[in-house]
């Protein structure tokens, strides 16, 4: 989202987003490495085994968030299956050179939405001020110095990545509740809305990117 800020005034200039692009699609491609892998190395399909797979997505997103702050990082699930009864161990080492290469299409995807949002709201890089990245992935360095790189601006750490969402919509209930009146949100549709109608055809209602009044 492209937003212009003047004193207590947020206008949102235009939005753009892919839903097949957030924190759990790098959890998946990490998790898909890991159990390759694995399968390569012990001709086993952890996929197949619920129980398995609900703790190879938790090691790997562990593993995501230490690779914020570290060079390599394990993945150590003991006793992740067995074969005639004797237990298989997961033991797998993760370079940051390696997941960075594993999210590099998740990476050009959130840079590909910038410059989407930037076309729809007719701007140019020069005015891009700052950036503020939301969510517990974008700490992903990688993902910050792709960023950056490409928008020649700034990056404001100012919030916690984690709670940014949830502060914005508390302040946005209070302004429609009516306790918040110091702020003031011009809001975009960031999707088109759609209704079906004859031959299963979905027929545009409101496009993308008007502003909410």
């Amino acid at each position: 989202s492209l937003a212009k800020i003047m004193e207590a005034i947020a206008e949102i200039l235009a939005s753009y987003g892919d839903v097949y692009c957030g924190g759990a699609d790098i959890d998946k491609a990490l998790c898909d490495y890991v159990v390759d892998e694995f399968k390569k190395s012990n001709g086993i399909d952890l996929t197949k085994d619920t129980m398995a797979m609900s703790r190879v997505v938790e090691a790997c997103e562990k593993a995501k968030i230490e690779l914020s702050s570290t060079t390599t990082s394990e993945v150590n699930l003991p006793y992740i299956t067995a074969v005639d009864g004797a237990p298989v161990h997961l033991v797998q080492s993760i370079s940051r050179a390696k997941f960075e290469s594993l999210i590099d299409e998740h990476i050009k995807k959130v840079i590909n939405c910038g410059r989407e949002a930037m076309k729809k709201a007719d701007l140019a890089y020069s005015e891009i001020k700052g950036i503020l990245l939301v969510g517990g992935t974008t700490r992903i360095p990688k993902l910050q110095d792709e960023i950056s790189k490409e928008f020649g601006a700034p990056l404001n750490k100012s919030l916690n990545p984690d709670e940014a969402v949830a502060l914005g919509a508390a302040v946005q209930g209070g302004v429609l509740a009516g306790e918040v009146t110091d702020i003031v949100l011009l809001d975009v549709t960031p999707l088109r809305l759609s209704i079906e109608t004859y031959g299963g055809v979905a027929t545009i209602v409101v496009t993308m990117n008007p502003s909410i009044n």
